[in-house]
């Protein structure tokens, strides 16, 4: 079921990408889906229970497993916004 505000648009829910993904990618678990995405099972259940946001780099991450767009897996969670900006950026010491 789509979650919606009452203007009509989606609401912010990584648990609708998350649930998502499992479904595409037929896994059974959080465990399952951290293990294809390559990072620890407490990311997923941070994510879930909304103390982690779904960094630029996590989506990039689900965009290789799944094949799908990044714009497609924003939309799933409700992410509206113009432009996806990485949390940090890694400066390089020389």
């Amino acid at each position: 079921m789509r979650e919606e505000k009452q203007d009509g648009r989606s609401v912010y829910n990584p648990n609708r990408l998350l649930d998502t993904l499992m479904q595409r990618l037929k896994l059974q678990s959080d465990g399952a889906l951290s293990l294809k995405l390559k990072v620890a099972k407490n990311v997923i259940t941070s994510i879930r229970n909304g103390s982690l946001p779904v960094a630029a780099s996590m989506l990039l991450w689900m965009r290789d497993a799944t094949g799908m767009s990044v714009d497609e897996l924003r939309m799933l969670m409700g992410d509206r916004r113009k432009k996806c900006r990485l949390a940090y950026a890694r400066i390089r010491q020389r």
